[in-house]
């Protein structure tokens, strides 16, 4: 599959490195900025159980 891609980025070498980093920032800007926050509010990390106060004996 990256292969496939690879071969189809236009250019030199310099260019096709240059795009692919790009389109790795890209995939990452859209994972942080969109996915995660989105996929965050169906994790239980933010069900907080613990409290000041001692357990019951």
């Amino acid at each position: 599959m990256y292969g496939g891609i690879w071969r189809a980025l236009p250019g030199p070498l310099a260019l096709r490195v240059l795009i692919a980093l790009l389109l790795l920032l890209a995939v990452l800007a859209l994972l942080f900025l969109v996915v995660f926050p989105r996929v965050e509010e169906l994790l239980p990390y933010s069900d907080v159980t613990v409290t000041g106060e001692p357990p019951p004996a």
